[in-house]
């Protein structure tokens, strides 16, 4: 073996040592400056989802409706549909008109209103059942009768229905019965006997009794004819006020206060 057996390839002795004055070429190299560690690679469950690029454009969804048309049909569908709204909105207002109770605009307009609801759309209802009060009606009551000395009497006209609604005044609860009774009886009435007063039926002469019983009661609490009077016979009348229409209408007030009076009657208790 020769002086050069016992030195390597790579400038090592045998066993692995550096051979003298030689650099173990797997050292690092002083002069070369240290590289920077290697990112690790990402895992692929914990990155985030992929972002496109600012410059990729994004898939649209397919236009629908009307914007899938082209714009002659467009203008055409946008016209169709908005004379829709108009005749929808028209209909509306006139069958709201028809039904509706009698003011300013339905009696203006009745001729058109009539025009479009006859015959195709007449209705057999109203907006409200019943019709909204447009006059204001009192009963009122006069009597005949006795004092206690025997002699007779006649009484004034008593307003029954004012006379119960200054009972109510003030009143945290007011009764309801209290507030109607009179009117319903005079409603009763009026509708059960003919425009003559001939009782319609077994309904009227009741109507006719129980009105008259009413009235016999309000005027003995409201001591008509004196301490110990006995009333004999009674006389009902009801006065009709129009409600006065609101200054922006421009109607006028029809005439006077109205009166319906009814014959004399027994007096019921």
């Amino acid at each position: 073996m020769s002086a050069d057996d016992g030195i390597g390839h790579d400038g090592t002795e045998a066993g692995g040592t550096p051979a003298a004055g030689g650099q173990d070429p797997r050292a690092p190299d002083p002069t070369r400056a240290a590289e920077p560690d290697a990112a690790p690679a990402p895992d692929a469950a914990s990155a985030p989802d992929a972002v496109p690029a600012p410059d990729t454009p994004l898939p649209c969804a397919p236009a629908t409706g009307l914007a899938a048309l082209s714009l002659p049909f467009r203008v055409v569908g946008a016209l169709a549909l908005a004379a829709v709204l108009v005749l929808t909105g028209l209909h509306l207002s006139f069958l709201f008109l028809h039904v509706a109770p009698a003011n300013t605009v339905s009696t203006r307009q009745a001729k058109a209103v009539n025009a479009w609801i006859y015959p195709e759309f007449e209705q057999n209802w109203k907006l409200f059942a019943p019709n909204p009060i447009q006059q204001n009606t009192t009963v009122q009551a006069r009597a005949t009768g006795l004092h206690a000395d025997g002699t007779s009497f006649l009484t004034g006209w008593y307003d029954l229905s004012a006379r119960d609604g200054a009972a109510l005044h003030g009143e945290p609860l007011p009764s309801h019965t209290r507030q109607n009774v009179l009117r319903r009886a005079w409603d009763l009435y009026a509708s059960s006997h003919d425009d003559d007063g001939r009782p319609l039926g077994t309904r009227g002469e009741l109507s006719a009794a129980y009105l008259t019983r009413l009235a016999t009661q309000r005027l003995e609490r409201a001591g008509a004819g004196g301490p110990g009077a006995e009333l004999t016979r009674i006389r009902v009348r009801a006065r009709f006020t129009p409600v006065p229409p609101p200054p922006w209408s421009g109607e006028k007030l029809a005439g006077r206060p109205a009166y319906r009076t009814l014959d004399w009657a027994e007096a019921h208790r």
